[in-house]
């Protein structure tokens, strides 16, 4: 297996983490983004101390500036970023005639204009070498729709429309462009939820379950492998049957 130069955005999370992990088992080499210093090199610590070398480098993924900078950085120390999956995302949760600019801005800034940012940084470098594998992480609520979650819903609706046009125009340059829409995971910020709702999300889902982090980070593991080159343009749908289309 060909060793890869992986970015996961967002990669402190619990998605993330174990996107970076299913990569690291995979042979690539791993890196993510940070904004708060101190709590990023205490889970790269907890990381290593696991077996999983990860490079950290700072990085905003909201400013077209910062995420230049990050991918300049990722590259000095590892190489051409071959592997990119854009993964940061946040929540700003109200229903919409309560809902203020900046909270409408920072979810769309964050979690759709990141895209933007960091993947104009790697993919002329792709184009040239002929090579690149994308990942966009999405969400069930972009396929469906949420309440209290306008600003949400939009962009991660909007990721796959970025993924579909990008898919095209690089496809003959050996570059797969793809999405992944998670349902209901047991992140920290799903258990936070008040128990009784979390109950009735789980009652909604066939598989009766939360997701597990690792149930994604395989799918992303599957989309970049040296195998899925004819797999572009797709939305893979990861929600234990909670939401279901063709």
């Amino acid at each position: 297996m060909t060793s890869r130069v992986a970015l996961v955005t967002g990669g402190t999370g619990g998605i993330g983490t174990a996107i970076c992990k299913r990569l690291v088992d995979m042979g690539h080499r791993v890196a993510t983004n940070y904004r708060d210093e101190a709590r990023a090199r205490a889970w790269q610590q907890a990381m290593a101390t696991e077996g999983y070398p990860v490079t950290l480098v700072p990085g905003d993924v909201a400013s077209t500036e910062s995420a230049q900078a990050m991918v300049r950085a990722v590259e000095a120390q590892l190489g051409p970023v071959e592997i990119l999956v854009n993964n940061a995302g946040i929540t700003r949760d109200t229903t919409f005639h309560k809902m203020t600019a900046e909270q409408w801005h920072e979810v769309i800034n964050t979690n759709l204009n990141s895209v933007f940012n960091v993947t104009r940084a790697v993919i002329e470098g792709m184009r040239e070498r002929r090579w690149g594998r994308i990942v966009q992480i999405s969400s069930i609520n972009g396929l469906k729709g949420q309440y209290g979650q306008a600003n949400y819903a939009a962009a991660k609706a909007g990721m796959h429309g970025f993924t579909i046009s990008l898919a095209r125009e690089n496809a003959r340059l050996g570059i797969t462009v793809n999405t992944v829409s998670p349902g209901y995971v047991a992140t920290d910020m799903v258990m936070a939820v008040p128990e009784e709702v979390r109950a009735k999300i789980i009652a909604d889902i066939p598989t009766g379950r939360l997701g597990r982090p690792e149930e994604i980070a395989y799918a992303v593991g599957f989309l970049v492998a040296e195998e899925a080159a004819w797999i572009t343009g797709s939305n893979l749908d990861i929600n234990g049957g909670h939401h279901m289309g063709w």
